[in-house]
């Protein structure tokens, strides 16, 4: 994946199987703070992939945007924090 930061998918809602638009990204199983250890994930010439820690299998879905997902709620977007007094 060129450029960017690496996409990151959620299986909170415990399904059998994610489409993303991307074949390299991050699994984070559930939600903070259940989550399991991040995990980069790598379709190589593959169109599927199962993740070690959570058994979620992604498949590579070409009509999907690059930050999209079947699901549309397992991608996952960390949350920004604001530091006060810090530019």
């Amino acid at each position: 994946m060129s450029g960017g930061a690496t996409p990151k998918f959620s299986n909170q809602a415990g399904v059998r199987e994610i489409r993303t638009g991307v074949k390299e990204f991050e699994c984070i199983g559930a939600l903070p703070p259940f989550d399991h250890p991040h995990v980069f994930l790598d379709m190589g010439r593959e169109n599927e992939i199962v993740c070690g820690y959570c058994s979620t299998l992604y498949r590579f879905d070409p009509a999907l945007s690059a930050d999209a997902s079947l699901p549309p709620e397992a991608r996952y977007h960390e949350p920004t924090y604001a530091t006060k007094g810090h530019r």
